[in-house]
């Protein structure tokens, strides 16, 4: 699941169009997704009319948060262990995706690295957890993942660059 629906004000404009050597960040989160998994999904808002060269799945939801996208993004998965990449982070690895998805054992819902709580492996059972928040307004995916079994996975924090800056995307580069 390639999450591209942020609200983006820190950054200013859509960060899923925004390039990093000379490739936009949903493209690089879309292909490293598919170096691993079977089915991808983009998830966001149909009414940004992204530019993208895949389809994106409107969350459905009012509300501009990570949760709302995780909520649409499980609901539409037909598999039982989802990866969940946020498109901000360009610089996570398949690897690292497939360490997580290795911590993500039968008896862990949620498997994180120590930043967390996105990029993630979420198991489609956690789903009820995450709608219960969504529906009460409670927006914060960190706290949801408190009613979980969770499993972090301590891994290189470089990897785990968050661009929500233009200044951070370029300290990228």
């Amino acid at each position: 699941m390639l999450l591209v629906g942020g609200a983006s004000t820190r950054f200013g404009s859509p960060k899923a169009v925004a390039e990093l050597d000379g490739e936009t960040l949903a493209d690089r989160g879309w292909q490293v997704l598919g170096e691993l998994c079977d089915e991808r999904i983009a998830v966001g808002k149909a009414a940004d009319a992204l530019p993208l060269a895949f389809p994106v799945l409107d969350d459905g939801f009012d509300v501009r948060a990570p949760l709302a996208g995780l909520v649409a993004a499980l609901e539409a998965a037909t598999h039982d262990v989802c990866v969940v990449l946020p498109v901000d982070c360009p610089l996570v690895t398949a690897e690292l995706l497939g360490e997580l998805m290795d911590a993500c054992a039968n008896d862990i819902d949620v498997a994180v690295p120590q930043t967390g709580p996105l990029p993630g492996v979420y198991r489609r059972r956690a789903l009820p957890v995450f709608e219960d928040a969504l529906a009460a307004g409670r927006l914060s995916l960190r706290d949801a993942l408190k009613e979980l079994h969770v499993d972090v996975v301590d891994c290189d924090p470089e990897l785990l660059a968050n661009v929500n800056t233009p200044d951070e995307l370029q300290r990228l580069r």
